[in-house]
């Protein structure tokens, strides 16, 4: 592929914390997408939920919908702006993995259970999986993925600086990621693929649970000029149609804004390589300002009329009760834990240790099985 300046170039890698012979057939950035697709972790995300709970429907988005819309995003995003579009993938791919069942609720929830042993972050969490968590190579744990793979990980939503004891910090002590500094462009534009994704989603999955209307969405900006587009050239469609037709135009709106923005920023910043994009100090992907006005309002819009209805709010505390019952009666009797995991425990030194392998496991579970689980320990679904 023919790959700008600023591109993470797969030649030039720095390599992965365990050394390994390179693959005939594949870059080393396709290798961390193949091991990312085929990690147990990403398989979870089937049953994992963005904003309502995996039961509610077979049309909703789960993580695992969402990843794959975000890495399909983000690959035209990267193509278009000469940037290496398999490690784009690869880091929209992992972007979700650390998310606990039941969206940003269970990590709400976690983060607090876990206040007294460092926390949890569902963006540290999706380190730990890949460096730690994920068991299935006979010479090292996790996935060994890239420097810049994991890089952009841990740093696509920009530098950390303050990382959580357990994942980031226990990670980049051996294998230094650097995150004082901004990720590569490849992971700047996965974060941004990740922000068109969902807004556009949410939309789409707002109406269809009749948590708002077409008329009420269609006086949004950016929104409503989709949809008297689609009424100018087909009056009369039907519903379905008329919302497809409308919510690809503001796809098609936020990707175009993002790749014309990031090519001025780009050359106006000449950035000679890669490394050079991670110590402007500044993003190079972005939206414009106008844009990202309109866009701060659909969140307003979909912050009040989604994630705060009160259909929602009431799922959220009942889903929360899950996770607030299932981690003390953990923490109280881990041999209730599966056998694979007692050894960890055997070895865990002191409470808060065991608490990460309980936060860990919990974390791991979908939304299914955490509601199974809290059934058949507590009684109650």
């Amino acid at each position: 592929m023919d790959l700008a300046p600023y591109a993470c170039d797969p030649a030039q890698s720095r390599g992965r914390l365990f050394a390994e012979e390179s693959s005939t057939f594949r870059s080393p950035f396709q290798r961390d997408r193949d091991r990312i697709i085929h990690s147990s972790a990403f398989r979870r995300l089937k049953h994992k939920t963005q904003v309502f709970v995996e039961h509610e429907g077979d049309y909703f988005r789960t993580r695992l919908t969402h990843s794959i819309e975000v890495a399909q995003v983000a690959r035209t995003i990267a193509g278009a702006l000469g940037l290496n579009s398999e490690l784009t993938e690869a880091v929209a791919l992992a972007h979700d993995l650390g998310h606990t069942p039941f969206g940003h609720t269970g990590e709400e929830v976690l983060d607090a259970l876990m206040a007294p042993h460092g926390g949890f972050d569902h963006n540290a969490q999706a380190i730990r999986i890949v460096t730690t968590l994920e068991r299935h190579y006979a010479d090292f744990d996790g996935l060994n993925l890239t420097w810049e793979t994991l890089e952009g990980i841990a740093k696509h939503n920009g530098p950390v600086s303050d990382p959580l004891p357990y994942g980031l910090a226990d990670y980049n002590a051996r294998h230094d990621l650097e995150l004082s500094t901004h990720a590569g462009a490849e992971a700047q534009v996965a974060a941004l693929a990740d922000d068109i994704a969902y807004n556009n989603h949410d939309l789409m999955d707002g109406l269809r649970a009749g948590l708002f209307s077409d008329a009420e969405v269609a006086a949004l900006p950016i929104v409503g000029p989709a949809y008297a587009a689609v009424d100018r050239l087909w009056p009369g469609l039907d519903t379905k149609r008329r919302r497809h037709e409308a919510l690809r135009r503001v796809f098609g709106v936020m990707v175009c804004d993002v790749i014309d923005t990031s090519r001025a920023r780009l050359a106006g910043a000449a950035p000679k390589d890669a490394q050079a994009v991670r110590l402007l100090g500044h993003p190079v992907i972005a939206f414009s300002p106008a844009v990202m006005r309109e866009i701060d309002e659909i969140r307003a819009f979909l912050f009040k009329h989604m994630y705060r209805a009160p259909s929602v709010m009431l799922e959220r505390e009942q889903v929360s009760v899950v996770i607030a019952d299932l981690f003390p009666l953990y923490m109280q009797d881990p041999g209730l834990l599966p056998e694979d995991w007692q050894g960890a425990i055997e070895r865990a030194e002191g409470t808060t240790a065991l608490a990460r392998i309980v936060a860990d496991y919990i974390a791991g579970m979908t939304d299914r099985f955490a509601l199974q689980e809290h059934a058949r320990l507590v009684g109650c679904a």
